[in-house]
């Protein structure tokens, strides 16, 4: 349903209002959900990596796997990916401070910081400006142009999936863009050596020093580290994808949003999100971007809040006409892998680009 002007701004309004409202509501059980993550997954680790380290059949081996893939998981979705959002900020914890914060990850902090939570978060699905729209590797709507490389893409997703912690590291340096000019290539250069010395620590970390340390153990070690983190990457890919390139979700040209208002920009989140049912569980390993809808509108909110407002938003979705973009955890990922094997070859349109070029 399209809406006026002031249709567009009266949603607006009802959004900052639901935002005021829960920041003023934050305190304790805040503070005590995220540290309670916290010694969760350190917990965790501690465990995969001891049942790596000194354990010696397949199922302790197994076991160690789960549970350090577990505490990646959890440290880089529930706690790295919401405490670089800012959302807790307010606690003045230097431990969760957003600016100083650095995750398990080998994508720098600061990198990631610049490119998504203001690039992406800013402008969010709009063609040429959101990097985010298909990495920059796929091709997830008929919007975007064509390109040879694409006919790949069901393959290339794959291997992005594995590798996701390396695309998203990469993804930052955007090479593309920074070698067209001096300054932008100086750039370069200083990011990358920034990439490679948090790269060679991450390395470093699970391929060296945690296998040295377990002596004759130090291949079951490695195997392991090397598991934890495959599961990890392909965890993270499939959540965030199923969060931003399902059917349904709209991206935009710069046109459309050369003067748009804050009602205009929230529109652009709900209409370009989606999100995924699932328990609570699931909604916590997800690092609550199952609400991925909510975590657009409101990035700097404690995410383990997005489910108690999402009822709110969908019911102002329902007012104003608007889609709430939810199903369960296989259809939308049913969705986008549909996404990403239709646009792999060229439609009508860009096969007429295309031969016009």
């Amino acid at each position: 349903m399209s809406l006026t002007t002031a249709e567009i701004d009266a949603l607006g309004t009802e959004l900052d209002a639901l935002r005021n409202e829960v920041a003023a509501d934050l305190g304790e059980r805040d503070a005590a959900h995220i540290r309670r993550v916290v010694q969760i997954a350190r917990g965790s680790a501690i465990a995969g990596r001891a049942l790596l380290m000194f354990g010696f059949t397949p199922v302790s081996w197994t076991l160690g796997v789960g549970a350090l893939a577990t505490a990646k998981i959890l440290e880089n979705m529930e706690i790295g990916h919401n405490v670089m959002h800012g959302q807790y900020d307010w606690m003045n914890d230097p431990a969760l401070e957003s600016e100083t914060y650095e995750w398990d990850n080998v994508c720098d902090s600061g990198h990631w910081r610049e490119y998504h939570n203001y690039e992406h978060h800013t402008y969010t699905n709009i063609l040429g400006r959101d990097r985010d729209v298909g990495y920059g590797l796929l091709r997830i709507s008929p919007e975007q142009y064509w390109h040879p490389k694409h006919l790949v893409q069901p393959l290339s997703n794959i291997a992005l999936a594995l590798l996701f912690q390396w695309g998203v590291g990469l993804h930052g340096l955007d090479p593309t863009r920074a070698l067209k000019s001096k300054t932008g290539r100086a750039r370069f250069k200083r990011e990358w050596r920034t990439f490679a010395k948090k790269a060679g620590r991450q390395l470093g970390k699970d391929y060296v020093l945690f296998p040295l340390l377990a002596l004759g153990n130090a291949p079951r070690v490695f195997a392991g580290n090397l598991a934890a983190n495959l599961i990890r990457n392909v965890w993270t890919n499939v959540i965030i994808f199923c969060g931003h390139f399902p059917e349904g979700a709209r991206v935009y040209t710069r046109e459309e949003t050369r003067h748009e208002s804050r009602g205009a920009w929230y529109l652009r989140q709900l209409q370009g999100s989606a999100n995924i049912e699932g328990s609570s569980l699931f909604h916590v390993m997800t690092g609550h971007l199952s609400h991925q809808i909510e975590h657009h509108l409101f990035p700097d909110l404690p995410a383990h809040r997005y489910a108690e407002i999402a009822p709110r938003v969908r019911e102002i979705c329902e007012r104003y006409g608007q889609a709430y973009n939810t199903g369960r955890f296989a259809k939308q990922l049913a969705s986008v892998v549909r996404q990403i094997v239709v646009n792999a070859v060229p439609d009508r349109a860009a096969r007429t680009r295309l031969f016009k070029s």
